[in-house]
């Protein structure tokens, strides 16, 4: 499908202005090299990638008056018995994003999508599990199984990740700039609450998803490669 295709419905029916449409559209290049790059250090094909027309926002709760950005998703979407994995972009951030933020923040949603493959793989991944590392309101690397060095052979797509996550993703620049250019301009937002944003996949429908076995043995060597990064971290 065309990424663009929901973002250029908004602009069609007067909701994102021109010029912040024709300044996306300018730079969402930037976001295709990413993916290309991804996939060049990894040898692992990207997940189908659409930029979201709203600036997502998240708090921890309803009655909560603090809330974080969330310039990209990791979604696993269950239709008809198809399983899909989706990386939502949000429009603010390529709008607005330095290149190395935007290839860092889809490189980081890349490790999300191979961690939910692996879960899958192992039939790990029940019923509402989904909801504290894919939906975060920060983008925080603690409890990452896979190791970017590991997956990624690309040294400056690495030091990019490093620099962006090294304990929990904050670019105030960016913020300040998509809250002054996109949310003060009253353009969409979304809320998303973290409590309520759970996705549901019983056993039988996880049961029911076929992975191509070349992928599902590539995961896995990733897996044992970081899980000795991680043991040597620890002894």
């Amino acid at each position: 499908m065309d990424p663009l295709i929901r973002f250029k419905d908004a602009h069609s029916k007067g909701i994102i202005p021109d010029d912040v449409f024709e300044l996306t559209v300018k730079r969402f290049p930037i976001a295709i090299a990413g993916i290309n790059r991804i996939e060049k250090a990894s040898g692992i094909r990207y997940p189908v990638a659409y930029v979201e027309p709203s600036l997502v926002l998240t708090s921890p709760g309803q009655n909560s008056y603090e809330f974080g950005i969330l310039f990209a998703r990791t979604i696993p979407v269950l239709f008809d018995d198809k399983f899909q994995v989706v990386i939502q972009i949000s429009a603010p951030l390529i709008a607005y994003g330095l290149r190395g933020t935007i290839h860092a923040i889809l490189a980081h949603e890349f490790l999300h999508f191979l961690d939910m493959m692996r879960k899958i793989s192992k039939m790990e991944l029940l019923s509402d599990e989904i909801s504290g590392n894919l939906f975060e309101n920060v983008y925080s690397d603690e409890t990452r199984l896979f190791e970017p060095r590991v997956v990624f052979k690309d040294r400056t797509l690495l030091n990019h990740i490093t620099k962006k996550f090294p304990a929990g993703f904050r670019d105030f620049k960016l913020e300040d700039k998509v809250m002054k250019f996109w949310a003060d301009k009253n353009l969409p937002k979304s809320n998303i609450s973290l409590d309520a944003n759970t996705v549901k996949l019983s056993a039988e429908s996880l049961s029911k998803i076929s992975l191509d076995p070349v992928f599902v043995s590539k995961i896995a060597q990733l897996e044992e490669k970081s899980s000795k990064i991680h043991k040597k971290r620890l002894y």
